[in-house]
Formats: C-alpha cells, structure tokens, sequence
C-alpha cells in the first residue's frame, strides 16, 4: 500500500533528521539498500558490455571468429546481468504480479473463462462443484 502524503513527508523528515544526527549510519543504511547494489551492477555492464562490443569489432576486423564469439558473449552476458538487475531494482519483473494487486484464483479462473467466451467448465467439473456445494450445505 502507498504512503500518503503526510507519511512520506514524516518519513523524508525522519530521514533528514537521521542524516544530520549520525551521518555514518545514514550511509551504511543507505548503502544496505538492495536497489543501490542492483544500481551499481547495472553500471559496471555498461564498461562489459563496451568491451564485448571491441572483443566482438577486434576478432571480425582481425579475422578471429573465437575473439569475435567471445566479444558477443561477453556483450551478452553484460547485458543479461544489466536488465535482471534493473529489473530487481526496479521491481518490475516479468509475468509477476505484486501480491496486493493479485486476483484470488477463483476471480482469476472466472475473467479467463469470460475471455475465452466459456462457461463454469465441463460435464465433470461441473458435477464435482455440484458435489462440492451440497457437501459445504450439509445434504450428503
């Protein structure tokens, strides 16, 4: 859930204030941070990936097809490295949705079913939830 205003503002101050009374711990607060980690391995790709890319130019130009494979999977592996962790940093990773923002199952097996133009399943199923329901209502 997001801050309001009003807590931010109470936590920027915090902040400041904790800065100010023991700049030391701020620091190492601050530099326990996991997006600050991920913010320093995505700089230090960029420098891989430019070597990749001078591996990649010297094996073509020199005629070296294993200098040149080795330039493009250093370029590729930097590059791997770099969007994981901006991704990790960022928080935005593919196909994952954060728990508060997640369906239930059943919402999410009713909104499929409704794109898929379906109804509530098959000759089966739909004797199981039968079953079910009278088991949960008592009239076994």
């Amino acid at each position: 859930m997001p801050l309001s205003e009003h807590e931010q503002r109470q936590l920027e101050q915090i902040e400041q204030a904790l800065r100010a009374g023991d700049p030391r711990f701020a620091d190492a607060v601050h530099a326990a941070d996991p997006r600050v980690h991920y913010r320093r391995r995505v700089i230090a790709a960029a420098p891989g990936f430019v070597i990749g890319v001078g591996l990649l130019l010297a094996g073509v130009v020199i005629n070296v097809i294993l200098i040149a494979v080795a330039g493009f999977v250093v370029m590729l592996a930097c590059s791997l490295w770099a969007v994981t962790s901006y991704r990790r940093m960022t928080g935005s990773t593919t196909g994952r949705v954060p728990a508060k923002d997640r369906r239930s199952g059943k919402e999410r097996r009713a909104a499929k079913d409704q794109r898929a133009g379906k109804q509530a399943g098959s000759g089966l199923m739909k004797r199981l939830e039968e079953r079910w329901r009278r088991r949960q209502a008592g009239d076994r």
